[in-house]
């Protein structure tokens, strides 16, 4: 590997990227990264982890409602948002400078500019210096995808919720899946009114139906306005600053911001991946093998630049295995069954293996154990809402198939369920394990 100036070149410090390179340098590999933006790439710069900052400060708000039913008298409380808004991005900035001392900690040399690759085994920078590596790997994610309608250009993307200079009083959100439905909870909850467009009836594609639907009631009753069946035909900027939005009805309506959020696309554009002969499928993403290489031998690709689960956790482990398998001498995959997922939103749902409606389509015979009721600490809580646990079990082996839920700490109850469906375990495990009482997890151990 002397005849190149890196064992490898990784494009993209994301999640992915900083994990495949750390694991390499570990193996001995020369490794070199390029970051245009900020190294930690989405989820830690512009995705999950400040959202979920976001999540908890417009939880507070729910709190606060609560406060007499708890015995606190709070006198002259209010909500200042860039207070919050410069908390998070402060937390944000510590974040990133963890994860440029992560690399530089195992030697991993790092551009902040950007990289575009020029053949199988070199790579551009944007100075113009041109460098070469046995193995370059692409982890350069996704961005958000914008929709073609006159005056998008008004409309804004998850990427700049994060600064907005004011909160908006009137909030619409476009789109069905985690990141809308997780925005419209946060700033209802901080008291913006919100409305959440999306273009058929179904939203959040790929959860239990039954869980989602409730979800929607509890956000329903909550305060958020759903428009289901609606396409944006254009919208315009009035004099006020405020946004119309012609749906092309009788009566447009006006907000202060519009929320896209109809999905992520993969940051393929410009790297020069054709050089290389690296094949794309038809939405731009990068068509990878199980062990993360690309039609060109020399090129390898994690995370969501890539045609598989867009998901942080996901990435990381891609990155790992990558590194383990080109420089470790180990070779590894992922294994991308029961993969466990969570939605932030207000209450949060979560769900791992099969929906009910998955497992009637493959297995044909099943039985669905669920527990309908109302978390102790939505007592303190004006709103009568209600949790909801399923367990898709096969009706011949008794294995569990898939675990869903929505409420309150959902995803940090479901992740050590998902364990159990992970390993295969029957409805017998948990029907002889002791309940945790009182708690919303023991639900789970007492389903019927």
């Amino acid at each position: 590997m002397a005849d190149y100036d890196y064992d490898l070149f990784t494009i993209g410090a994301g999640s992915g990227g900083v994990r495949a390179s750390r694991i390499a340098a570990s193996h001995g590999a020369r490794v070199a990264v390029a970051e245009e933006y900020r190294v930690g790439g989405t989820c830690v710069i512009r995705g999950c982890v400040p959202k979920k900052m976001l999540v908890y400060g417009s939880m507070f708000a729910e709190e606060l409602e609560h406060a007499s039913s708890y015995g606190w008298t709070i006198e002259g409380k209010s909500f200042d948002w860039p207070s919050l808004r410069d908390f998070v991005n402060n937390d944000v900035d510590r974040l990133e400078g963890l994860y440029g001392k992560t690399l530089e900690g195992h030697e991993v040399e790092v551009f902040r500019e950007r990289a575009t690759i020029t053949g199988p085994h070199s790579v551009k920078l944007a100075n113009g210096r041109e460098v070469t590596a046995k193995v370059i790997l692409v982890a350069t994610g996704a961005r958000p995808a914008m929709p073609d309608f006159p005056g998008v250009e008004h409309c804004i993307t998850s990427n700049e919720m994060f600064h907005l200079e004011e909160q908006p009083n009137c909030l619409m959100v476009v789109g069905g899946g985690y990141i809308a439905m997780e925005f419209a909870g946060i700033f209802q909850a901080l008291g913006s009114e919100v409305t959440v467009v999306n273009r058929t009836d179904r939203i959040l594609r790929g959860y239990d139906e039954q869980i989602v639907e409730r979800m929607l009631h509890i956000a329903s009753g909550r305060g958020i306005n759903f428009r289901m069946h609606s396409l944006i035909q254009r919208i315009d900027k009035d004099e006020d600053g405020c946004l119309v939005v012609d749906f092309g009805e009788t009566n447009p309506v006006k907000v202060d911001q519009v929320l896209i959020a109809v999905g992520r696309a993969p940051n393929t554009e410009g790297l020069g991946l054709e050089s290389a002969g690296v094949d794309l499928g038809k939405h731009g993403e990068i068509k990878v093998d199980e062990y993360n290489k690309t039609s060109c031998d020399s090129i390898y690709a994690v995370g969501d630049v890539t045609d598989r689960v867009q998901l942080t956790p996901v990435a990381i482990r891609e990155g790992h295995a990558f590194a383990d398998t080109v420089f470790g001498g180990k070779p590894r995959t992922v294994d991308y069954r029961a993969i466990p997922s969570a939605v932030f939103s207000q209450p949060p749902l979560a769900g791992v293996g099969m929906t009910e409606g998955e497992a009637r389509s493959t297995y044909g015979n099943i039985k669905v154990y669920s527990s309908d009721f109302r978390p102790m600490k939505n007592i303190f809580s004006s709103h009568p809402e209600r949790g909801l646990y399923k367990m898709i079990v096969d009706d011949t082996s008794e294995k569990i198939l898939g675990i869903h839920m929505v409420g309150p700490e959902s995803a940090e109850i479901l992740q050590a369920a998902a364990v159990a469906v992970k390993a295969g375990l029957t409805k017998q495990a948990f029907d002889d394990t002791v309940a945790i009482h009182p708690s919303m997890a023991e639900e789970l151990v007492l389903l019927k």
